[in-house]
């Protein structure tokens, strides 16, 4: 008798930022810069990479798979979030919500993932240098990226399914910017035990399980540091490997925080920081910080702006 009351829910809407009209342009400006300095920052990165042929090895190939996802990550969230700024239009379709939620957790897993896998690698080419090459063939690392993004996208598709097949029947605001498996779930007017559980293990084993691989190949990687004798050396691998720590502490705090913990301990306000931090900052500071900290990728970039300011001297 108590379905005969139950109403299902058509949409969603997203609590956003601040509701003070106030400060909406002055927030949509600041994130606008913010979204096209990412995708600057990223496409260059994926520029220098894909036209400088000493580029072209597994380090950098799987840099261009994390550029990529940089540019992908908050693209699924942030047009949505500056149109709220302009309009004040907080709805969204639970069709938009499913596929906004989907491709957001694709792109976070798949991230982690890739991580798991450029800390493999430089393992690899410290630890094993003069196997580096058989190795990292082109093979195993178009096999490690393809693993990569299927994980992401099967374990995507597994907590969208549980998050979406609850019952949606009582209030229908997320207490979110975008649509994310906490709010959502929170929204649930059915037993929301069997979703947390999956969430839960499958975050935890998986995130536990690249978290591992990550901290092992680097606990060889600095015991191989310290064994080396050269000063310079040690400075050139280290300088290498600090871009990767920084990002990998950056987004592993942020995603394990969010997702690997019971629903009891969501704080909507902590979350929305905590959310920017992976979804928004952290992929418009990659391109600095493996910029800033690497030669190579400099001097590649270097070469792609002076190029750039060439072609433009030439067209006038």
């Amino acid at each position: 008798m108590e379905g005969a009351n139950v109403t299902t829910v058509a949409k969603f809407i997203l609590m956003g930022l601040s509701d003070l009209p106030e400060v909406r342009f002055p927030l949509f400006l600041l994130f606008s810069l913010i979204y096209l300095a990412t995708l600057a920052g990223n496409i260059t990165i994926l520029i220098a990479i894909g036209t400088d042929v000493r580029l072209h090895n597994p380090m950098y190939f799987f840099l261009s798979n994390l550029s990529l996802l940089d540019i992908l990550c908050p693209t699924i969230t942030v047009p949505k979030m500056l149109d709220m700024f302009l309009s004040g239009n907080k709805e969204i379709s639970f069709a938009s919500c499913v596929m906004q939620l989907y491709f957001l957790i694709d792109v976070v897993g798949t991230e982690i993932f890739l991580l798991a896998v450029m800390a493999y690698d430089r393992y690899v080419a410290i630890c094993h240098p003069l196997q580096y090459t058989a190795i990292m063939n082109k093979r195993l690392c178009a096999q490690m990226a393809a693993g990569t993004w299927i994980s992401g996208f099967l374990n995507s598709l597994l907590h969208t399914s549980f998050t979406f097949t609850l019952s949606f029947c009582g209030s229908n605001e997320v207490n979110q910017y975008f649509c994310d498996i906490p709010p959502v779930v929170a929204l649930s007017c059915s037993s929301t035990y069997t979703s947390e559980m999956v969430l839960l293990i499958v975050a935890g084993v998986l995130g536990s399980s690249a978290f591992v691989i990550t901290l092992v190949s680097y606990i060889y990687i600095v015991s191989a540091i310290l064994r080396m004798s050269s000063a310079k050396g040690r400075h050139k691998v280290f300088s290498t490997c600090a871009s990767h720590l920084i990002v990998v502490g950056l987004f592993y705090g942020t995603t394990i925080f969010t997702y690997v913990r019971p629903s009891s301990r969501y704080s909507p306000n902590q979350d929305r920081v905590i959310s920017m931090l992976y979804g928004i900052i952290t992929p418009m500071l990659n391109p600095m910080i493996y910029s800033l900290r690497n030669k190579e990728v400099k001097w590649a970039l270097r070469r792609v702006i002076s190029q750039e300011r060439f072609t433009a001297r030439s067209e006038d």
